[in-house]
């Protein structure tokens, strides 16, 4: 058997974090001889940092290739024949083929394959309603958004902006586009911004974006865009009201882009997301694997499948993937649900689960809230930060946490994060030997105030 008969050929669909991060690993693993990597990737760039787009809008990015961590002349260079522009508009999983159509001419190809990675990301929510397509109405998930959106900005003439939606993008967004020098509302359907905390400490949030200049409006969903007779968006309408917009970003959320799997009658659960098992291969397929924004995963806390879409996740899946692919081994745990975020210098961060995830997972916790500060109270630079803490009853295992502060609150969780994965109790944790020194933290760090207050309510319980 010559070398040529037994060389396979792994064609990947999606060239950002999970996508090209699975190519490179496999690469690594096997050379062009034994392994072809065929990859796809509909847009104009390949492995970016999407969650940089936000700060490339607001000014604090100057360039967008600084977002770029490898362009496409870069992964060729590594013997990857990486097609952009290209999108793969069907998988026929009985064949071993993908269709693929070129963006700009149409012409449309087969390409079989030996082993599938499907990549195909998360799509910004937009919401079924008139004008939701409207020029001038713009998502902001990929590198090509990003791009079209500044353009948009640079060509509008007025300063009024709306931002639909208030998690991370919504939040994020809103204080590019105040950087920007525009006039931002955002239209909040929830009680309060920040969904993804519970409202007691969304709050916070809230009261700190009004401070920057924004005008936030909670409570209200957005019934339709209206247009003026340039077609153009001219404003958001509410129920009760309308807001007057030159520009409108969508901050909703986004959805796993599962249409391609679906279609191929590739398993999905719940939330749209791919089902894979541990090594990232799509359940009940040998020779499919899934990772990134497409897929669900196991959060280690509840047990129950969920669907986050973050660039941590995204490379830490490639990396499985590629190894398996590459005849290696590797397994991608789960996640416990950490995310942190900004808004101008309000830290926010979560890890674990909410009060309603930790009902919906049928658990009883009791629940404490802190107010402590960054730095020891007598050194320059302390500054106030809020700790809740969830904690199961009687247990005393460790749930959740939620941080709101100033500088040096965000990265605090990834204390909570670590304690949760070892399935910690609040009691335990309270002897944690953490760093100290009065100008990095309380003699008590404000976690472990949480956690000793947490581990007084779970004896009482």
């Amino acid at each position: 058997m010559s070398m040529s008969a037994a060389k396979e050929r792994l064609v990947v669909i999606g060239g950002d974090a999970a996508g090209m991060s699975a190519a490179s690993q496999a690469r690594r693993l096997k050379g062009p001889g034994e392994l072809e990597i065929v990859a796809f990737e509909r847009g104009h760039f390949t492995s970016y940092s999407a969650c940089g787009i936000p700060y490339w809008v607001g000014g604090d990015v100057e360039e967008r290739d600084e977002l770029i961590a490898r362009t496409p002349q870069e992964h060729r260079a590594r013997g990857i024949d990486l097609r952009m522009r290209t999108e793969v508009v069907e998988i026929d999983v009985a064949g071993q083929r993908v269709r693929a159509r070129d963006v700009d001419s149409g012409a449309e190809s087969w390409t079989s394959y030996d082993k599938l990675v499907i990549a195909t990301g998360a799509r910004p929510i937009r919401p079924d309603m008139p004008g939701a397509d409207a020029p001038g109405v713009h998502g902001v998930q990929t590198l090509d958004d990003g791009q079209a959106l500044l353009d948009t900005l640079a060509r509008t003439r007025g300063r009024r902006a709306v931002v639909v939606g208030a998690g991370y993008i919504g939040v994020e967004m809103a204080e590019a586009l105040i950087n920007r020098g525009y006039e931002v509302t955002v239209v909040n359907r929830g009680s309060e911004p920040m969904s993804t905390l519970d409202a007691d400490m969304g709050r916070l949030v809230h009261e700190a974006m009004e401070g920057l200049g924004i005008t936030m409006v909670n409570g209200a969903g957005v019934t339709k865009v209206l247009t003026g007779e340039d077609g153009r968006v001219r404003a958001v309408a509410t129920e009760d009201a309308e807001y007057p917009a030159d520009v409108v970003v969508l901050g909703i959320g986004v959805r796993p882009e599962t249409s391609l799997a679906r279609a191929a009658g590739l398993p999905v659960g719940q939330h749209d997301g791919l089902l894979t098992d541990l090594a990232m291969r799509v359940r009940g397929h040998e020779n499919i694997w899934a990772g990134g924004d497409c897929v669900e995963v196991l959060d280690l806390v509840s047990g129950q499948e969920r669907h986050i879409a973050l660039g941590t996740h995204a490379n830490k899946h490639g990396q499985v993937i590629g190894a398996n692919v590459g005849g290696g081994y590797a397994t991608f745990p789960g996640v416990v649900g950490t995310a942190v975020s900004k808004v101008c210098d309000l830290e926010i961060a979560r890890t674990g689960l909410r009060e309603k995830d930790a009902r919906r997972a049928g658990l009883q916790f009791v629940t404490v809230t802190i107010e402590s500060t960054s730095r020891a109270g007598y050194y320059p630079g302390a500054s106030p930060m809020t700790v809740k803490m969830l904690a199961e009853r009687r247990t005393g295992r460790l749930l959740g946490v939620q941080i709101v502060g100033r500088e040096g609150a965000g990265k605090r969780v990834d204390i909570a994060a670590v304690a949760l994965t070892a399935g910690m109790t609040v009691e335990a944790m309270t002897a944690l030997d953490l760093g100290y020194a009065p100008p990095f933290s309380p003699v008590w760090d404000p976690v472990l105030v949480a956690a000793r207050k947490a581990a007084l309510k779970v004896r009482a319980s």
